[in-house]
């Protein structure tokens, strides 16, 4: 759709005028509905044009559009990364701090020739369970695996691993700051309780079993998530591992990975009210891997022999927007229907 209108003023104006980019963008991820504003940010002083007021409406559509294409170009054009930027928090450690969960980000269960891992408290009930967070590396991410080691305690007799046995993801945002600005001055409490009063979770994953064994395990998600806002909690389900010195139950774990594709960055947002409503920025001049579109200037010699067609691609357009939209959606005039039997039959 973006290559057809880059050399068809007609087609680019039916993909700006019905928001095509953004509609497509929202069939990708649910979550980019929540993007209430969009803002190009440049490195550069733009100087000041004086606009007719039907024009800036028109340029905040072709801004939409060339925005939401971009953001399209880059969820598809994916690379596998590992996105996580620092850890956070663990619900419980038991020997702070070498056993933080900083530990998590070495790969590897030793560094220089000590162990590294990341431990719970001990429990009596094996049900109690545990949360790591993450902050990822940027404030939009597409997550696909989330990849966990769990750790088998070779300095113990009969090396027990200390695995969960079932393990859950979410992701989320922080509120707004004006939510809790005034707050934070007073707040006295560790960082999880500032998390768990000052983070929305928008996605939770299913629960996947853990196998008890000490290797990468790896967690691949039914569909790619889209995070808004960079936050990403492990919820680790069940202990299965008593520690012989004390009957307790522990959950350890020696490294954690996110793959995923950060978005910036070309993009970056900011949360603008407790629901998760965002503006989401996107700057030009970022070095990106997105391909550019071509622009209008740069379209075919010869855009007037695609306009004769305009009653002719009426068939095109619909069977577009009923494929992208879901159908029942209509666009034009009631007087389309002599353009019904054009001979069109499908699209390449």
């Amino acid at each position: 759709m973006v290559r057809a209108s880059a050399v068809s003023s007609s087609w680019r104006h039916f993909v700006i005028m019905n928001g095509l980019s953004k509609q497509l963008c929202i069939r990708m991820f649910p979550e980019v509905a929540s993007i209430a504003h969009v803002i190009e940010v440049y490195d550069r002083i733009e100087p000041l044009q004086i606009r007719y007021e039907a024009s800036m409406e028109w340029s905040c559509l072709e801004r939409e559009n060339r925005v939401y294409a971009f953001l399209a170009r880059g969820f598809t054009s994916f690379m596998r990364k590992d996105c996580i930027l620092e850890s956070i928090v663990a619900s419980s450690t038991d020997n702070y701090p070498q056993e933080a969960i900083h530990n998590t980000l070495q790969p590897g269960d030793r560094i220089d020739q000590r162990a590294s891992y990341w431990s719970s408290e001990g429990a009596v009930d094996p049900t109690v369970p545990e949360t790591l967070v993450y902050k990822l590396t940027a404030n939009l991410c597409v997550i696909t695996e989330i990849h966990i080691h769990p750790f088998q305690a070779y300095f113990q007799f009969g090396f027990p691993i200390y695995s969960a046995k079932a393990v859950r993801f979410r992701l989320g945002h922080l509120k707004p700051t004006y939510e809790f600005e005034n707050d934070i001055k007073n707040v006295t409490s560790p960082a999880l309780r500032f998390i768990n009063e000052n983070v929305v979770w928008t996605y939770t994953s299913p629960s996947f079993p853990m196998a008890h064994e000490s290797r990468l395990q790896k967690f691949k998600l039914p569909e790619p998530a889209l995070c808004i806002g960079g936050y990403l909690q492990i919820e680790l389900l069940d202990r299965v591992q008593k520690q012989e010195m004390d009957e307790k139950y522990y959950i350890c774990v020696c490294h954690v990975q996110v793959v995923g594709r950060p978005l910036s960055p070309a993009y970056d947002v900011d949360i603008i009210d407790p629901k998760g409503k965002c503006t989401l920025k996107y700057y030009p001049d970022a070095e990106h891997c997105c391909s550019p579109i071509k622009s209008e200037g740069e379209a075919s010699s010869s855009p007037s022999r695609f306009r004769s067609f305009t009653a002719s691609i009426r068939g095109w357009e619909q069977m577009i927007l009923n494929t992208l939209l879901g159908g029942g959606v209509v666009v034009g005039d009631d007087d389309d229907e002599d353009s019904d039997d054009d001979g069109i039959v499908g699209v390449v």
